[in-house]
């Protein structure tokens, strides 16, 4: 150990010099074979992580060097005496103690400082055991007949060395990475953590504690790390850049998803299908398909959805609010993306493209449903009966037309209600009478897009809906689903009357006239009425004497169409109308039922007397 003391002296005579100077060279000389012992001592030892010891070499000051023997004949003080017994007795326990794990560094720190009583001491030791630490860990590179050394060296170690610590707390946190020890355990669940900090972290899970609050609003986080992420709403930062685009994000996790976009990558895998996804949360989504689970339920009714954005949507119909208002009209929309494909009609944007011909749609539903007529695939089922569908909500109607009867959809402005929301929306427009779209090519209005696109039509001569049994075709889907029934022979609408069907509605609800007596279609021109608007039509022929059907074979012109598809037989000789008790046919359908009563003995006009 090192003496410290001060000495004063005289100045020296040149004679004394040499002398004073050989014994300055054998205090060193005695002072680096003390060096080597205590560094002996610290490689028989290698198992110790951390001694608190520092070998320091003391700067020997020239009054020193110049006075030997006075160095060493002065007596030490009683006090550095004690504290040198004490660190003696400190590093014996240190060497008695169970063996640690070896650390990144092996540090030798030599005199515990004298903090109280020697202040300046303390740093002029510190200056120089950077130097002594630096000789030791060059020399303490242990040799292969270290045993101790051998168990915790090796390649998995090259990466432990380069991490020191500033005490052995930290270093003990530290091994649990490498132990995978987790001390901490949760009382609440079986969840464990290798650090204190982590479990308190987590516990905050179970007691609902979110001590960081944000000054900008008022939410608050269990986590400061969710706060800080959090604050990049309120100041726009989006630090997370995409190499691949010019997309930036607030968060890392957001920018990882992101890049799958690039990459392609769907690692999520569904374990009951073959489909992918890029994001766990969709997957999680996905699976609800499977298990049926619809864990979003409406406050308002017993409706439950699988999707928080689908109950969202759902509320709007109770709650009424539509609180995205379009620009170019007065309509409003409950969701933005409803709003987003409305604006598609004002713009005329039809972005999504048919790849087996070339129509386009405004939205991604519209294509999904045109391109059912290609594939001709129909996955919703009736369980009532064998019919299938393209779409879900041309299910649920027809379910409540032909099985349940059922009606939600009530008008407000009347007591009338509804099997079908569009038949509501049509209907509104007699009350209001708004006609919001208008044909370019005559001075008609109407009230749904469907209906002005059916109408131009019209004037296009276009006629998409083919008849896959005959070559007619048609101007809008439902006449096809209509005329199909004459190829079937099926007749679903039932008179509740007679035993009469029929094969649409529209012919029912005529029909039904004839036994209410029912005519609402009023002359103006006289005091007439008419079951049908078509007899009106014809009717008022005979007031303006229009005759707008005109034979292409002669000059003849009728007020109807079928006076000229009748007359046309003239011109063609043929007989359309066979009577079923003779050979003879006829023209007309009047004229084969007047013939049948040459069979039937049928007179139904009486002869009065007087007459």
């Amino acid at each position: 150990m090192m003496h410290h003391s001060q000495v004063k002296m005289n100045s020296p005579d040149s004679a004394r010099d040499v002398s004073i100077k050989q014994e300055a060279e054998d205090v060193s000389i005695k002072q680096e074979a003390e060096d080597v012992s205590i560094k002996q001592e610290a490689e028989d030892q290698p198992h110790l992580n951390v001694l608190h010891m520092v070998v320091c070499k003391e700067e020997v000051s020239p009054e020193q060097e110049r006075s030997p023997r006075l160095l060493q004949e002065e007596p030490e003080p009683p006090h550095i005496k004690e504290e040198q017994e004490e660190l003696k007795k400190e590093q014996e326990e240190l060497l008695q103690r169970p063996e640690e794990p070896v650390g990144s560094t092996l540090t030798l720190l030599a005199v515990k400082g004298e903090e109280e009583n020697y202040d300046d001491e303390e740093e002029h030791i510190s200056s120089h055991c950077s130097e002594i630490e630096v000789e030791l860990e060059s020399d303490t590179e242990v040799t292969e007949d270290s045993d101790d050394w051998e168990e915790t060296s090796g390649d998995d170690d090259d990466e432990r060395r380069d991490k020191t610590f500033s005490d052995s707390g930290s270093l003990k946190k530290h091994q649990h990475v490498h132990t995978g020890e987790k001390s901490f355990n949760c009382e609440h669940c079986d969840k464990s953590f290798s650090q204190s900090g982590n479990l308190k972290q987590h516990l905050r899970v179970h007691t609902g504690e979110k001590p960081f609050q944000c000054k900008h609003c008022d939410k608050s986080f269990s986590q400061s790390s969710a706060l800080k992420t959090h604050l990049r709403v309120h100041t726009g930062e989006k630090p997370f850049q995409c190499k691949h685009c010019d997309k930036s994000f607030s968060e890392s996790s957001s920018l990882k998803k992101h890049q799958y976009v690039h990459t392609g990558e769907k690692p999520f895998q569904c374990k009951h299908c073959d489909k992918f996804f890029r994001d766990s949360s969709i997957l999680k989504t996905h699976l609800r398909v499977h298990t049926g689970e619809k864990p979003f339920q409406c406050k308002h009714c017993d409706k439950r959805s699988s999707l928080a954005g689908n109950l969202k949507k759902h509320q709007s119909v109770h709650t009424g609010v539509k609180p995205f208002h379009c620009k170019h009209c007065d309509k409003s929309f409950s969701q933005s993306d409803e709003l987003k494909k409305h604006q598609h009609v004002h713009t005329g944007q039809k972005p999504f493209q048919c790849k087996h011909c070339d129509k386009s749609f405004t939205c991604t539903s519209g294509l999904k449903t045109h391109q059912s007529f290609h594939t001709g695939v129909k996955p919703f089922h009736c369980k009532h009966c064998d019919k299938s569908f393209s779409q879900s909500c041309h299910l649920k109607t027809h379910h409540r037309i032909f099985h349940t009867g059922e009606k939600p959809f009530q008008c407000k402005h009347c007591n009338k209600i509804f099997t079908a929301l569009s038949s509501l929306k049509t209907h509104q427009s007699v009350h209001t009478g708004k006609k919001p779209f208008q044909c370019k090519h005559c001075d008609k209005s109407f009230s749904e897009l469907g209906n002005l696109k059916s109408h131009i039509r019209v004037h296009t001569g276009e006629k998409p809906f083919h008849c896959k049994h005959c070559d007619k075709s048609f101007r809008i889907s439902s006449l096809l689903k209509t005329h199909l029934r004459d190829h079937t022979g099926e007749k679903p609408f039932q008179c509740k009357h007679c035993d009469k069907s029929f094969s649409h509605s529209s012919a029912l609800k005529t029909h039904l006239r004839v036994h209410t007596g029912e005519k609402p279609f009023q002359c103006k021109h006289c005091d007439k009425s008419f079951c049908r608007s078509s007899h009106l039509k014809t009717h008022i022929h005979v007031h303006t004497g229009e005759k707008p059907f005109q034979c292409k074979h002669c000059d003849k012109s009728f007020s109807e169409s079928r006076s000229l598809k009748t007359h046309q037989y003239v011109h063609t000789g043929e007989k359309p109308f066979q009577c079923k008790h003779c050979d003879k046919s006829f023209t007309a359908s009047s004229s084969l039922k007047t013939h049948l009563r040459v069979h039937t003995g049928e007179k139904p006009f009486q002869f009065l007397t007087g007459q």
